[in-house]
């Protein structure tokens, strides 16, 4: 765990309504772009996600100068943005699906009010992880953790980061 202002969070994101709109690799790969994009400029670490068709879940930690609030915002404001101009190219019948009478957008990506969850123990932050890993696996996508190809679970074993934004919990 990185020294910062901030403790290392566990954040949950669900789809509108519990949609499967993440099934589409194509919203998957622009999740993990929004999640590159805060590393690189240098936001926040990541030590864990999985991406499920419904649902995100993140360990990641604010670095000095941003706030959790500012990240979450920050991915799924982005994230919805780029899926919500896909689905108005190709998709205008699940476009529809998204359709909210509200003030300040016509379309809703994501349900409001995400989980973030301090984690201030290892034990806990471990507990965690481990459920992130092992969720694709109780959905059964997967036989074992590190099969699953949006996840960090395969990053843990192998300590090869594909994604190029992955930090180790250790540091």
């Amino acid at each position: 765990m990185i020294k910062t202002e901030h403790h290392p969070q566990f954040f949950t994101a669900t789809i509108l309504e519990w949609k499967h709109l993440l099934a589409n690799d194509l919203y998957k790969q622009i999740i993990l772009n929004s999640l590159l994009f805060l590393v690189n400029d240098k936001r926040v670490v990541v030590n864990g996600f999985v991406i499920m068709s419904n649902h995100i879940h993140l360990i990641w930690q604010a670095m000095n100068g941003f706030t959790p609030k500012q990240l979450q915002h920050s991915l799924l404001s982005f994230s919805a943005n780029k899926i919500t101009q896909d689905l108005q190219l190709n998709n205008l019948e699940l476009l529809q699906e998204l359709r909210v009478n509200a003030k300040d957008r016509q379309y809703q990506v994501w349900e409001r009010n995400a989980l973030s969850v301090d984690l201030f123990s290892e034990e806990v932050y471990l507990q965690k992880l481990n459920y992130i890993h092992n969720n694709p696996v109780t959905a059964g996508l997967c036989d074992v953790p590190g099969n699953y190809k949006y996840s960090s679970a395969a990053f843990y074993e192998t300590l090869v980061d594909e994604f190029g934004f992955l930090t180790h919990w250790r540091g």
